[in-house]
């Protein structure tokens, strides 16, 4: 895949997931037994990569990837869904980025636990690519590599190409500096529960989304859960219900949202069409364990809302 044919360029967190799906969690004292278990690629920006490429577009990942067969398993995760792997930055050390998943056997909820040296990792903003980054019509960032994330969101704005953040709130709903620093050069904002009222300060969704727009964003769609999302551009805000389905797992639910919400702007959907796209693919992925396995093609995801009276236009 060469640099001319790309639709999306993501960079950011990519990891290596150990899942591990439990009816009650192990403890010293009383060690359970695990229900199912399952290696899978994750994380923000690797998981809506793949997600994208499943859904037909064209895509390439920047990122590192370190030595040894753990960041080797990292990468084949990537590869083998037709990512473009060219510009990764091979790491003469271990892999860090490593995720340890436990899903709740009824609910499908999960409990993440990293390892130690997780965000040590850095990615020097010399090995970015400028020419290959901004033949995309799309970056996608997550917060990761802030420097190298910086860089590539200017060169984007310089050639007049967009520029999509996904981010989700700290524990305690503050929205960090570099995060606010990041958002000058963002289009479109794809976030969590929470993460527009800690950058506005509003309580209420409906206040607090608007608010957001006025920080020079274009689109600022926030998602909870089963609850949906809330989009709101300069022309409309609207609520989209989440699609209910039979729960297994929602390990990457929010990543495959973001996106497959960019093949919607890709293809030229509406704010409605681009929500209920998202929510689509997202709800399918939840059937099966882990943040990848479940993600679905263009077919399946427009047979998906055509069986609920949902048009999209492809």
């Amino acid at each position: 895949m060469g640099s001319s044919d790309l639709d999306i360029v993501g960079l950011g967190m990519c990891t290596l997931d150990v899942l591990m799906r439990m009816g009650e969690m192990p403890t010293w004292e009383s060690p359970r037994r695990m229900l199912d278990f399952g290696l899978d690629g994750g994380g923000p920006v690797g998981t809506a990569c793949v997600a994208a490429a499943h859904l037909g577009a064209r895509v390439g990942y920047v990122g590192t990837t370190g030595n040894g067969i753990v960041g080797e398993l990292k990468m084949r995760f990537m590869s083998e869904h037709g990512i473009d792997l060219s510009r990764v930055v091979q790491l003469d050390e271990p892999e860090a980025q490593v995720v340890g998943v436990y899903v709740h056997e009824q609910s499908g909820e999960r409990v993440f636990s990293i390892l130690d040296r997780f965000h040590s990792t850095q990615m020097p903003v010399s090995a970015l690519d400028r020419e290959y980054i901004t033949s995309a019509e799309f970056l996608h960032l997550d917060g990761f590599y802030h420097d190298c994330a910086m860089q590539a969101a200017r060169w984007m704005h310089e050639v007049d190409k967009r520029v999509c953040l996904d981010y989700h709130r700290t524990d305690d709903g503050r929205i960090p500096a570099h995060i606010i620093e990041l958002l000058e050069h963002v289009d479109i904002l794809v976030c969590g529960a929470g993460v527009c009222r800690g950058l506005t300060g509003e309580e209420d969704i409906l206040r607090a989304g608007p608010a957001a727009l006025e920080m020079g964003l274009d689109v600022v769609v926030e998602t909870h859960g089963a609850d949906g999302s809330y989009s709101f551009s300069g022309d409309e805000w609207l609520h989209t219900p989440a699609f209910e389905v039979e729960v297994l797992d929602t390990t990457g639910a929010g990543d495959v949202f973001h996106g497959a919400y960019l093949v919607g702007v890709l293809r030229g959907f509406d704010l409605r069409q681009c929500a209920d796209f998202a929510a689509a693919a997202a709800a399918l992925k939840c059937s099966k364990l882990g943040g990848r396995r479940g993600i679905p093609s263009l077919e399946e995801t427009v047979e998906f809302l055509e069986q609920r009276g949902v048009h999209v236009p492809v």
